[in-house]
């Protein structure tokens, strides 16, 4: 009878080490998004940035 309960025991440990992993991997997956996302912004900002040089700047060639 011992080997069974030990059986059910560590089966239920391992399934509980799993259940921590996964809730690791969750919260881990989630902040990489909201950095992605925050990149985004920023790239998109820098854009918009560039953009207005590009057009000062060629403003700036036409009148010498």
């Amino acid at each position: 009878m011992f080997w069974p309960m030990f059986a059910v025991c560590a089966g239920f440990l391992g399934l509980a080490v799993l259940g921590v992993f996964a809730v690791q991997v969750f919260l881990e997956a989630r902040r990489l998004g909201a950095q992605v996302a925050d990149s985004a912004g920023r790239i998109g900002k820098a854009a918009e940035e560039l953009e207005r040089a590009a057009v000062n700047a060629a403003r700036a060639a036409e009148h010498p």
